[in-house]
């Protein structure tokens, strides 16, 4: 009776063993609440979830309690990453009802999907109890039950939309600036305490508003972060956040979201102060990304989990015994000093995570030393991975790898971002509308949401920026169709879910932006660049009325409106528009594109080669040689043919 054998989420398959007479979600298993006369159960949670796992090896491995599952519920299991628009919903109600949210969610709803109770993680015997009472409460007072979910929709559906308003100005920002330094931590880096995320889409609008209050909050939080445990000083990477203040125990899943915005803002921290840090975690990020999550199809993996050999972090940590038995007596000394390995240990059982809080003297030893260790960490059980492809985390890693690959002059980061376009267009894309996923290169049933169309569109005109190639300009065109014709609310900003799309017992809409950008700031962020390539007045009112929320949150809660902040300095900053004409294989036509991809102007747009593209329009070679014109609202500058002088225009106050 457990239905999940079939699913291509590899988070459900992960129970497609258990005992639980697991539905997939959809009309089916709500016809078999109805037909029993019987509550739902649904359990929402994703692959590299530790709690998740844990959850599962207690209670729904455990024979008696899918007994009480299976007889007094329909039981549906939801991989949050396959479907945010049901995992957004109803998550709003668990917060709604318990003040608080995460994975594991389980929810209890009436057979047509409304939520009457609600929680996150249950230990078993809790579990166990919480069956019983919700059954009987079913049975026992039913129009109580039924009262109550059609209070949570009804209060959900009475709005506690967000006001939206006039795009930012240049005083609303320095606003978000004040109240990002309010929570600053400045003795550790990051913003309030633990635990600690990433503030990946923060750090993004701090470097673009480049003030020295703006850069030293960046560069402090930055620095830390690579230093830190949250780092893998051996593989690269960075887990999904950490338990401490500090930087130093993470969570150990590591997230393709978390890494791909992650090395974007590393690389445009070393465009702007020139950090070998900066550069070092920028290159060893890009490339665990192929090596750890590339999957055959030429896209990139979810997630890798947390947990091995049923211990979470198992793989990553070292004791200082450990680290001599791999390196031997001497130089396993000066690596657990290098990396702050203790007898104590900074994490469970005495062993350590570990941190490079400085720079050792012989940098060929350290570089020695991290490929011995990364060596020996290879024989040990590996963490496992969730290879589905998510259209949206996809995009993300195509926009950081190709600007990376054109930063840092490795041509395999593009090339590994054009194959993950290439797959988008291959296997997600029919008929101009997106699927949410894909595994083994076999399109998902899910479709996809905002932040899908948004990111996708956001790195194909990145990918455009560095190659030149038309194409994927032309793909995000068709992309920002749909946004604009599926997603608008009616009122400026968007919803997350499509006008043609399942409908749930609430539309999903949510502006600020979380781990990832939200998808009305990401798709503002898109449909100004695009409108920066076209001339056209259309996509850039969209996007200026989309970012009207981000004026309402920037004053006090400037941390949920990272990316719609980057968005709005660079609608601020024209973006500046740079037509770049002459053959790409000419030396000259590359040292002017370089020039243009190292102007640190917030959103600047790039466009070459012999496409279709209105920004190149009318931009010919200058005496028979290459040129570059700087422009701003399709108004453009007296061309230039050097990278010094482009230099300077780009540098040049409107």
């Amino acid at each position: 009776m457990n239905r999940l054998k079939d699913a291509t989420s590899p988070y459900l398959l992960q129970h497609a063993d258990n005992p639980v007479h697991w539905w997939e979600w959809g009309e089916e298993a709500f016809a078999e609440a109805r037909r029993r006369d019987v509550p739902l159960l649904i359990s929402v949670g994703y692959s590299a979830c530790h709690w998740c796992h844990v959850m599962a090896h207690e209670s729904f491995e455990d024979a008696e309690t899918a007994r009480m599952m299976n007889d007094r519920f329909v039981n549906i299991k939801v991989d949050r990453e396959e479907r945010p628009d049901v995992d957004a919903v109803y998550m709003n109600a668990t917060t709604a009802m318990t003040g608080q949210g995460g994975w594991p969610m389980t929810v209890f709803a009436t057979p047509d999907g409304h939520p009457f109770y609600a929680g996150t993680y249950f230990p078993r015997q809790r579990f166990q109890q919480l069956l019983a009472g919700v059954a009987q409460a079913w049975t026992q007072q039913r129009d109580e039950v039924i009262g109550q979910g059609a209070k949570v929709v009804d209060a959900l559906s009475q709005g506690g939309d967000l006001p939206g308003g006039a795009a930012p100005t240049h005083e609303v920002l320095e606003h978000a600036v004040a109240d990002l330094a309010r929570t600053f931590d400045p003795a550790r880096g990051g913003f309030g305490g633990a635990p600690k995320f990433p503030p990946s889409m923060v750090l993004e609008f701090l470097l673009r508003h480049g003030t020295p209050q703006a850069m030293e909050m960046a560069g402090r939080t930055l620095e830390a972060m690579a230093r830190g445990g949250m780092y893998d000083q051996l593989g690269g990477g960075f887990a999904r956040y950490s338990v401490d203040a500090g930087w130093v125990v993470p969570h150990f899943e590591k997230m393709l979201y978390d890494n791909a915005l992650l090395l974007r803002v590393y690389a445009h921290w070393w465009r702007a102060t020139g950090s070998p840090l900066a550069r070092r975690v920028a290159v060893e990020t890009a490339e665990w990304m192929l090596r750890e999550l590339g999957t055959a199809e030429g896209g990139f993996a979810s997630a890798l989990d947390a947990d091995s050999e049923g211990e979470e972090g198992r793989f990553y940590v070292w004791t200082p015994d450990q680290l001599r038995e791999a390196l031997g007596e001497e130089p396993g000394a000066w690596a657990a000093s290098v990396f702050s390995v203790t007898r104590e240990g900074t994490f469970e059982h005495g062993t350590s995570v570990l941190q490079l809080l400085s720079d050792p003297v012989d940098r060929e030893m350290l570089a020695d030393v991290r490929a011995s260790l990364l060596a020996a960490r290879s024989a040990r059980v590996r963490p496992g991975r969730d290879d589905k492809v998510v259209a949206a985390w996809n995009g993300l890693a195509i926009a950081a790898l190709a600007e990376a690959g054109a930063l840092f002059d490795r041509p395999d980061l593009v090339g590994a971002a054009r194959a993950a376009a290439e797959l988008l267009v291959r296997v997600h894309l029919d008929g101009g509308r997106l699927a949410r996923t894909s595994r083994d290169g076999r399109a998902g049933a899910n479709a996809g949401v905002l932040e899908d169309y948004a990111d996708v569109a956001e790195g194909f005109l990145t990918l455009y920026g560095v190659t030149g190639e038309a194409r994927w300009f032309e793909q995000a065109g068709a992309l920002l169709e749909t946004v604009l014709d599926r997603f608008p609310d009616g009122r400026g900003g968007f919803y997350d879910t499509a006008d043609d799309g399942e409908r749930l017992f609430q539309r999903p809409q949510d502006p600020t932006d979380g781990t990832t950008p939200s998808g009305q700031n990401a798709a503002a962020g898109a449909l100004l660049s695009y409108a920066a390539l076209t001339g056209s007045s259309r996509h850039r009112e969209a996007a200026e009325a989309a970012l009207g929320t981000v004026t309402t949150l920037a004053d006090r809660h400037a941390r949920f409106a990272g990316w719609g902040l980057a968005v709005a300095e660079a609608a601020l900053a024209g973006p500046v528009e740079v037509a770049i004409t002459g053959a790409l294989d000419d030396p000259r036509t590359a040292a002017l594109h370089r020039a243009a991809l190292m102007a640190g102007t917030p959103g600047t747009v790039i466009a070459l080669g012999d496409g279709d593209v209105p920004l190149m329009a009318g931009r010919g070679l200058v005496d028979g040689l290459p040129a570059a014109y700087v422009c701003r609202s399709f108004t453009c500058r007296a061309p230039v043919t050097t990278p010094a002088d482009l230099s300077r225009e780009l540098n040049t106050t409107p």
